[in-house]
């Protein structure tokens, strides 16, 4: 899959998931398969720019090519910045953030609330896409809600402001993340445009990956949820695609110690006392429908220090391995 002067291993691609997809998850990723990862969400106020959050945002050290980060605002210059300040920090795309459904971001009037806004829309895509001279990417939904699917005129503007693919996530912001996706509209985006549309939302299993391309005609996939916990999922979809075989799934063993090393990638990012509030989501996602893991996540979640959370995690994998269990996942963890 091409985006701009950037050829990926392959058309799977990490969404950015703010509190998520932080430098080491996008790592990991990357190493079991992904072809791009998309940075969390890095605010386009100026005034965010000296805050060790958004410093730790901007981080990209020894990230593997193409470096994705995204930015989200409501005013055309201010992206324009923002998107001037990444690419001096190391991004090699820009994606803008035009789909995110919270709130606190739609009520600045940025995020999913510019679908309202096609004039605006187009204002701002030029000005980014003028600002710098790496490849600018959009993530959509199909619309504001059910009464206003504009995912199509949103597509038009992109590919003529000069967007290099755009994402699409099959929910209107009225969605949320409720329902089931829309691939009929991401069908009939890819038909009225000729940039790579890729396809985002409930794409949990190897087969949805393929239906999804198969029905959408999309390019590419962007998964998101269904990754927390289960990065391996992008290279048992690559070997799905290419083999129309399953992989085995992953031995308990082999959960250990990526989780292992996942964790301590996440103190050395973070620091010690914040890496361990971070793990902790991810401890239970990597955990959820394993054998005795929900008592595990609620003594685990009680723990304060490094040393214990490390205890924690071996001692209910090697309880695990001495039972001689295999990895038998929730039923909903494949719904």
């Amino acid at each position: 899959m091409q985006i701009g002067r950037y050829l990926l291993k392959n058309n799977l691609i990490v969404a950015p998931m703010a509190g998520v997809t932080d430098r080491p998850f996008r790592m990991l990723c990357k190493r079991m398969g992904a072809g791009m990862a998309v940075s969390e969400m890095v605010a386009s106020n100026s005034l965010l720019y000296g805050s060790e959050k958004t410093k730790r945002r901007a981080n990209h050290e020894g990230e593997v090519d193409p470096i994705s980060v995204q930015i989200v605002g409501a005013d055309p210059k201010m992206l324009a910045q923002a998107a001037r300040y990444n690419v001096d920090h190391g991004a090699q795309i820009i994606d803008i953030n035009m789909g995110c459904p919270a709130k606190k971001i739609c009520n600045v009037m940025a995020g999913s609330a510019l679908l309202q806004n096609e004039k605006l829309v187009a204002e701002i895509l030029e000005t980014v896409v003028g600002a710098v001279d790496v490849p600018v990417t959009l993530k959509i939904r199909t619309g504001w809600d059910k009464a206003n699917r504009n995912a199509t005129n949103i597509a038009r503007i992109a590919e003529s402001s000069g967007i290099q693919a755009l994402a699409i996530h099959g929910r209107t912001r009225a969605c949320a993340y409720t329902g089931d996706a829309e691939y009929d509209t991401i069908r009939a985006v890819k038909s009225v445009v000729n940039i790579p549309i890729i396809a985002n939302g409930d794409i949990t299993t190897p087969e949805k990956a393929r239906y999804v391309l198969q029905h959408t005609g999309a390019d590419g996939v962007m998964i998101g949820r269904a990754a927390q916990g289960r990065p391996w999922l992008f290279r048992e979809i690559a070997y799905f695609l290419n083999s129309n075989a399953h992989m085995p799934s992953p031995h308990v063993s082999e959960i250990q110690q990526v989780l292992i090393a996942h964790v301590h990638e996440l103190y050395g990012f973070y620091g010690e006392q914040s890496g361990l509030r971070v793990a902790r989501k991810h401890i239970s996602w990597y955990t959820k429908g394993l054998k005795g893991s929900a008592h595990f996540r609620h003594q685990m979640n009680q723990l304060e220090t490094v040393v214990e959370q490390l205890q924690a995690v071996n001692d209910f994998f090697e309880g695990l391995l001495q039972s001689g269990e295999s990895l038998q996942y929730a039923e909903e963890l494949a719904a």
